[in-house]
């Protein structure tokens, strides 16, 4: 692998110009075909063979309902007064009709018909439905028609607020808080680097990776399914890792510069060495955002398969594009005289780093600081237990928005449970079955507690199915309607076995329940997989049994205080209002599945090039404790800046205001700060310093058995080929 990255690297350096036009050609023909032939995202919070799904593809059969985009639009009365008074229903029923008569509605029901008006009288619910496909977004003219249809009906004093699918907030995957984000990476990348030229291009890389990534999923939507959600995480990981893995190879090649090494020889042996590492850390993200399919979840299949993707492409821009850019460059990378790199390069003593200090400081007392250091990240991780999960609906949104407010006013009207109702389906052959059993199951119903209402007993028109639509007590995304839906399938199953009929629990809110318990259920034995792997690949690439053993031990304690973070923000509260906190309550079901695939990649990245630099160094001299304040010298400095840039992109993302990438941003942002500063940057110094030479040990018939992975590139010799004279070229032409 070594080999061939140089062989890359040289080619890339000393032929730019050819290297850089094939690269843009490349990536200008991906991105024209991709927005060309664009299709769309679709929102697929669904499990195709679960039970609720099950029953809803057969409700739908019976009782077909036009796949077409719609709206609720609330009324409410001013205080003291009701929608059916004489001088406001007027002012209603002509806003309704005028409703109707906008071009692009196929029709809007009567709240008084169809019993939508609250007992107080004061909420009345009009459900507009449009001609555009549920999969597309109505015209912006079309919304603003239906508002100034409804503008007769404010002016008589009603309130009016438009919500629903129709009117949910659509949200960028990129936009004003995202571009923060990625300032704040340049501005640590000039720091490390001092810099402009040296900061730029790990910026410029990532980005054109993302677009790229961006183009390739629109084209694929045209013929996959491709969640809504997919886009802002491929770019949140394709960026982050984008900048990291490139500054990577940056960093080598700058050092090596600063010790007079030639241009092309630079590129190519940064190629081999850290490039070497990028690979291996891009694998391991790749493998762990694949094996998310495993899950069974079209959604988060998609979402896996899409974030894998833009990690495939970041890593081979850095091993591909990146050395050219570096090639065009030329000397002007060489760090300047008198900084850090050049009395490095040149063996004059400088002040130790602050990275170096600090492990200094964990050497002195490394008892102590492994017991404080693991009694935080426990205490951070124990509000995980109370993790609790579901999917996002308009609940989720942020209070100023339309769709929010007409959701809170359905719950106070109507009930929490109006806003996710469910329902019971009756299907068999025999229209007298159906109706006995549509009896029974109605009055089984009356003595089940968590319900506000039931509806009568709907027949389908070929008389083979009934359903009975239940309000819960409680709001979608409740452990108690959860718990609601279990005790209905329970007491639906003695009703089904006696008259042979099919009974099941449907409805979006029992979908999406289905969904998160399936999610749920996957995390356990997604994370054997994740465990298992970081041990396998760790004894690989380190030849030891406590490195893998200790580095998964690390990686565990900092998933639970990402969850547990988590929890403390978007479930209690803390902070929540400083972070742009819609609503406390369950988070994403996906996210603690996703975080611990995206986190397992990252923390392995840290491991990686600190570690690997302490073995180099132990390898050379025997010296474990020597070893450990070398790996922290050489490689300190690189992994704070590359989780800083991590973090800062991550908070970005995390002032989307998109309820299902919130939660997944700050927890990778915050086990990300916990993993490289207090896991990666102090527990495993202090670990290594107590184990000395054993840390490195690893049984003969293990060495014998495993293959031999060369992670860094260190025992790669590089041939003769490349030349000072091979330099001539790009120095000449960037001067």
């Amino acid at each position: 692998m070594a080999a061939l990255l140089y062989r890359l690297g040289a080619l890339g350096a000393r032929r730019w110009r050819t290297m850089l036009v094939g690269w843009l050609l490349a990536l200008g023909a991906v991105t024209g075909l991709g927005f060309s032939f664009a299709g769309s995202f679709e929102d697929s919070g669904s499990i195709p063979g679960s039970p609720a799904q099950t029953a809803l593809t057969k409700m739908d059969r019976h009782f077909p309902s036009p796949d077409v985009q719609s709206a609720d639009i609330v009324f409410q009365a001013p205080p003291g007064r009701k929608v059916t008074d004489p001088e406001l229903s007027g002012s209603l029923a002509s806003a309704v009709a005028a409703m109707g008569d906008v071009h692009g509605v196929a029709e809007v029901g009567d709240p008084v018909q169809d019993d939508t008006v609250s007992e107080d009288g004061r909420i009345a619910v009009a459900q507009v439905a449009f001609t555009t496909k549920k999969d597309e977004d109505v015209p912006a003219g079309t919304l603003d028609g239906v508002k100034e249809a409804g503008e007769q009906a404010r002016q008589a004093g009603l309130r009016t607020v438009y919500g629903g699918d129709a009117y949910a907030p659509s949200t960028s995957p990129f936009g004003p808080p995202e571009l923060v984000g990625l300032g704040v990476a340049l501005v640590i990348l000039v720091i490390t680097f001092g810099s402009l030229l040296a900061a730029g291009l790990p910026l410029l890389t990532a980005v054109l990776g993302v677009v790229g990534t961006m183009a390739a999923m629109m084209g694929a939507a045209t013929v996959l399914g491709v969640s809504d959600s997919a886009p802002t995480l491929a770019m949140m990981l394709g960026l982050a890792v984008g900048i990291d893995y490139a500054l990577f190879i940056v960093s080598r090649h700058r050092a090596q510069l600063a010790t007079g090494m030639p241009v092309v020889e630079s590129v190519a042996r940064a190629n081999a060495t850290a490039g070497s590492a990028v690979v291996f850390a891009g694998a391991t993200v790749v493998i762990a955002l694949a094996g998310l399919s495993v899950a069974g979840v079209p959604m988060l299949t998609s979402m896996g398969l899409a974030s894998a993707g833009a990690v495939a492409v970041a890593v081979v821009l850095a091993l591909g594009l990146l050395p050219a850019l570096l090639g065009m460059c030329g000397r002007r990378l060489t760090p300047r005289a008198g900084t850090r790199w050049r009395r490095r390069a040149a063996r004059v003593p400088v002040r130790p780093s602050l990275g170096v200090r600090w492990t200094e400081g964990v050497l002195r007392r490394p008892v102590r600081t492994l017991i404080l250091g693991t009694v935080a990240l426990v205490a951070l991780a124990l509000p995980a237990l109370q993790l609790k999960l579901a999917l996002t609906d308009e609940g989720n949104s942020p209070a100023t928005t339309s769709s929010r407010q007409a959701y809170d006013l359905v719950g106070d009207a109507f009930g929490a449970g109006a806003n996710g109702p469910l329902v019971i389906l009756v299907e068999d052959d025999d229209p007298a079955a159906v109706a006995a059993t549509a009896t029974a199951v109605e009055d089984r119903l009356r003595d089940v507690r968590g319900i506000a209402d039931v509806s009568g007993v709907d027949l389908a028109e070929d008389e083979s199915a009934a359903r009975i639509r239940i309000i819960p007590d409680t709001g979608p995304r409740t452990q108690e309607t959860s718990d609601l839906v279990s005790r209905l399938r329970t007491e639906m199953k003695p009703l089904a076995a006696s008259g042979g009929s099919y009974v099941a629990v449907t409805g979006l809110t029992a979908v999406s329940i289905d969904v998160s318990d399936k999610l749920s259920g996957a995390l356990i034995p997604f994370a054997v997989v994740v465990v298992g792997l970081s041990l396998l690949l760790l004894m690989i690439a380190f030849r030891s049994v406590a490195i893998p053993v200790k580095a998964t031990i690390g990686f565990l304690l900092s998933v639970g205080a990402a969850f547990g973070a988590t929890v403390a923000v978007f479930q209690w509260g803390w902070l929540a209002g400083l972070l742009g906190v819609a609503s406390t309550g369950p988070v994403a079901g996906f996210m603690p599945i996703i975080v611990m695939a995206v986190l397992f990649g990252l923390a392995m990245d840290y491991e990686v090039f600190l570690v690997s630099a302490m073995r180099e160094d132990y390898v050379r001299h025997r010296d474990a404790r020597a070893a450990v304040l070398t790996g922290a010298r050489n490689a300190a400095r690189v992994v704070t800046s590359a989780a800083l840039i991590m973090i800062s992109v991550f908070v970005g993302f995390l002032f989307s205001h998109d309820a299902d990438i919130m939660p997944i941003a700050f927890a990778l942002a915050f086990g990300v700060m916990v993993d490289a500063f207090l896991v990666r940057m102090t527990l495993v110094p202090a670990v290594l310093a107590l184990l000395g030479d054993r840390a490195w040990w690893l049984p003969r018939r293990l060495d014998r058995f495993l293959p031999r992975l060369d992670v860094e590139g260190e025992n790669f010799h590089a041939p003769d080929a490349a030349t000072p004279a091979a330099d001539k070229q790009p120095s000449a032409v960037s001067g």
